[in-house]
């Protein structure tokens, strides 16, 4: 293959990276899983493209190749869940910080990484809504094939003819399998956490709330945003809480030390997020400390989840691992 041709090809791979990561995002669950994933596609397709006889668009062939680096790395069985998936809410006087392996946690992923800029609003809408992590949460349930069914149908819109053949199966058993993963996802309990697209005036008053709530660490404040059924999550720990009460009894007590913290915005899972920054005692300025994902509903704050695993997280999101006084 000539420099030339090189430098065509890997172009024309590298175009289909963003729309590849958040397909096989929504398999896996998990942010590193899912680039590990489409660097895997893009060698394999590389390697093989000598073989590739222009049958189907390119974009269906790549589509192909990282349908079966999914289905392979999902052969280990590994369902990746939020914590309310695994447990009961605990109680506040029962809070304990237990943590679980890396493997068991659906991962937060940023927008950008997942996300392709597209001209329709209407579009952009589905795309954001197809990696809320309550949508991806519900997705881990389904068998991996039927997991991709629904995808390549419902987020994507690809044809059942066209599933068929990137599956080696039939429209039939196509229509079968998105009939069970449709069906499986209307037995979970209804989520009605929303944001507009962009953020209309009263879901930016609500963030701008929340972050002068949270960084001043008033709890009065915080509990009159937050939604009456709302939850707080920490991966690793497999603790969740339940309702503003246990919510900021807990950030009072065990989780006293994000006093004084500082939120930066970032872009995350189609909705809301900020990377939590809490004092560095030792050396002044300020620690990383979670990336919170912000779930909002009926005007309220719904959830908010807090991923601690900074050293994974804030690279992956681009902003910095210590802030100036």
């Amino acid at each position: 293959m000539s420099d030339s041709a090189t430098v065509e090809l890997d172009a024309s791979l590298e175009k289909h990276r963003t729309e590849l990561t958040g397909y096989c995002y929504r398999m896996l669950g998990s942010a590193f899983e899912a680039e590990d994933a489409v660097q895997d596609t893009m060698v394999r397709a590389w390697r093989s493209f000598d073989k590739f006889e222009g049958r189907s668009s390119l974009r269906s062939w790549l589509y192909r190749i990282a349908t079966n680096v999914c289905l392979d790395m999902l052969n280990a069985g590994n369902r990746r869940a939020r914590p309310m998936d695994l447990t009961a809410s605990t109680p506040l006087a029962q809070a304990a910080l237990t943590p679980r392996a890396d493997n068991v946690w659906l991962e937060p992923i940023p927008d950008g990484r997942v996300l392709p800029t597209v001209g329709d609003p209407a579009e952009a809408a589905v795309a954001k809504e197809s990696v809320r992590l309550a949508f991806i949460a519900a997705l881990q349930q389904l068998p991996a094939k039927q997991r991709a069914v629904l995808i390549l149908r419902e987020v994507l819109a690809w044809k059942a003819s066209e599933v068929a053949d990137l599956l080696g199966t039939t429209v039939a058993s196509v229509n079968s399998a998105l009939q069970r993963a449709r069906a499986t996802l209307a037995e979970r309990p209804a989520d009605d956490t929303a944001t507009s697209d962009p953020l209309d005036d009263e879901q930016q008053k609500l963030l701008d709330r929340y972050v002068t709530a949270f960084e001043g660490y008033d709890m009065a404040a915080l509990t009159a945003l937050l939604h009456e059924d709302a939850v707080m999550t920490m991966p690793p720990f497999d603790l969740w809480l339940r309702g503003p009460q246990d919510i900021t009894g807990f950030m009072s007590t065990i989780g006293a030390a994000c006093a004084g913290s500082r939120l930066l915005p970032v872009a995350v899972n189609g909705t809301p997020g900020f990377a939590q920054y809490k004092p560095d005692p030792d050396n002044g300025g300020y620690l990383p400390w979670a990336i919170q994902v912000i779930e909002i509903s009926a005007g309220r704050v719904a959830g908010f989840h807090c991923f601690l695993d900074t050293e994974r997280w804030f690279p992956l999101f681009g902003v910095p691992l210590h802030l100036d006084a």
